[in-house]
């Protein structure tokens, strides 16, 4: 067999090499700089993040004909044997597969003897958390004091199982997920080494999946380069991992969002024809609104447009509830007569369900401004049917002073971020055909043609009218509804704190205990 899967061919060869694991670096580096070295090595981590690539690298750099340096030559005899895996004083045993005590011994039995090629012998026991309890007893006292010339490293993705006698006599280094950026960085220097053509955003998807092992990585890249025949795209990437796209995701939330119920099922019915993993499905579900989420409180992140559609799709606590139903979802998928029929019910539940707290409008900034206080938004008074309303004059007035705009808004029915946009607009403009509404430029961020869609139809069904809303941005100061409410709030609360400092018996107490009031504690109610 020729061909060399990229796992084997990229495998580091010197220290430079690795992908992430600084913090274990700088430390293996220093030891062997300095000859400060311990005769036993923990190295911890899941798997496929460079536990026994590091172990042999650390073994070349001990062993290595120039020096015993951070900075193996990489081209002497020892060198060479070792990356081969041919080098007579490394021994590289599986505890998978010889857990017994009798293989410990038989180990054990030449550690007294002193190196046959190099400077140290070395054992790396992989996986060492599978060796029996006798294993461990026997391997107890070598560990302890070994020959001077003799070094144990060991490999587990389980650390917690090894005893803690065997724990308190090694250095311990526990190897962190590699970072999706790294991945996604050593995966285009290597499609570029073997020129291939990809696009980044497969890349990624490459990444996700291969949830901070860079092993897996490789591995599913390798798979992904014979699934689209050389060059990799995004979608076909999607196909072989079974994820859906954004574009599929937004068709979901989308349904979801119009609580169009026959719609989601059409959705959901071609979904099931490609036959996907629906533990992937929710993941790609979760990560979107958690996307959405974010967005809403830090726009200046800047995501994809159609996670900035889908976040002007929802209110805050709608994407709360959304996910927490995703999230105990993953667990109940298991338990459903099948995942199809699971992830139907658990979308019917998204469905079904709607947060009954109300809804305060994140506060939106642009990046480069200084942040300002969030606009006061008090959720709508219980609102009249809209089919009771009262419809607008035959004849609008162009002079919008006949009809006040926050008069107008709680007759429309709005609720989430429509409703907030809106309170954030001052109406300057009314005629038969086009209100026009001035929004402040430090809540241009929430101007999603979404959103002003929603206002156009609400005052449409409630004037009975083609209405259309232009809004436009302007930089003077806007006298909105939300800041006349946050005025009347704040005029509210002084009044109710004032008359509570004058009323008798909260001076009687604080004469009688020498108190004083904690404004600041204080609620004012309705």
């Amino acid at each position: 067999m020729s061909y060399q899967v990229l796992a084997r061919k990229w495998r580091p060869r010197a220290f430079q090499d690795l992908v992430g694991q600084e913090h274990v670096l700088r430390v293996l580096t220093n030891a062997l700089d300095r000859n400060r070295l311990h005769h036993a090595y923990l190295f911890a981590g899941t798997r496929g993040v460079g536990k026994t690539t590091l172990a042999r690298i650390f073994a070349k750099c001990l062993n290595c004909e120039q020096a015993l340096s951070s900075k193996p030559c990489g081209t002497c005899a020892a060198c060479r044997a070792i990356d081969a895996g041919q080098f007579l004083d490394l021994y590289e045993i599986d505890a998978a597969s010889r857990t017994k005590v009798e293989d410990t011994r038989d180990l054990l039995e030449n550690v007294a003897y002193p190196p046959v090629q190099g400077r140290y012998k070395v054992y790396l026991i992989d996986e060492v958390h599978m060796l029996s309890g006798h294993s461990f007893n026997a391997l107890l006292k070598t560990l302890e004091e070994p020959p001077p010339q003799v070094l144990f490293i060991f490999a587990t993705t389980e650390p917690k199982r090894l005893p803690i006698t065997i724990l308190s006599r090694c250095l311990q280094f526990h190897l962190k997920h590699i970072p999706p950026a790294q991945i996604v960085a050593q995966l285009q220097r290597i499609c570029d080494s073997e020129q291939v053509v990809c696009e980044p955003q497969a890349l990624a998807q490459v990444a996700r999946a291969a949830d901070g092992s860079l092993r897996d990585a490789l591995s599913l890249l390798d798979q992904a380069l014979v699934y689209c025949q050389g060059g990799l795209s995004l979608k076909e990437v999607n196909q072989m991992l079974g994820y859906l796209t954004q574009d599929e995701v937004s068709r979901l939330l989308q349904a979801l969002a119009a609580k169009d119920g026959q719609q989601l099922f059409a959705i959901l019915a071609d979904l099931e024809q490609s036959a996907p993993d629906y533990q992937q499905v929710l993941a790609e579900l979760l990560l979107s609104l958690h996307q959405a989420a974010v967005y809403q409180v830090l726009p200046s992140q800047q995501p994809s447009e159609l996670i900035q559609n889908m976040a002007g799709l929802f209110s805050a606590e709608d994407l709360q509830l959304y996910y927490q139903i995703a999230l105990l979802g993953q667990k109940d998928l298991a338990l459903a007569p099948s995942p199809a029929r699971g992830f139907e019910m658990l979308m019917l539940r998204m469905l079904a369900f709607q947060p009954l707290c109300e809804f305060q409008a994140p506060t939106v900034q642009s990046a480069p401004q200084k942040a300002k206080p969030a606009a006061v938004v008090p959720a709508p008074k219980k609102m009249q049917p809209v089919a009771k309303s009262e419809p607008l004059p035959a004849t609008l007035p162009k002079d919008p002073s006949a009809l006040e705009w926050q008069e107008l808004l709680p007759q429309l029915g709005l609720t989430g971020l429509t409703y907030a946009l809106a309170l954030n607009c001052k109406m300057v403009a009314l005629t038969d055909k086009q209100v026009d509404l001035l929004l402040a430029a430090s809540y241009k961020p929430m101007l999603n043609p979404k959103l002003v869609e929603r206002i156009e139809q609400a005052l449409q069904r409630y004037s009975g009218k083609p209405l259309r809303v232009n809004i436009q941005i302007t930089t003077e100061e806007v006298h909105t509804p939300a800041k006349q409410y946050a005025q009347n709030e704040q005029q509210r609360r002084t009044s109710a704190l004032e008359a509570l400092q004058q009323a008798p018996g909260v001076q009687k107490i604080q004469n009688l205990f020498n108190a004083t009031l904690d404004l600041q504690s204080l609620e004012v109610g309705e």
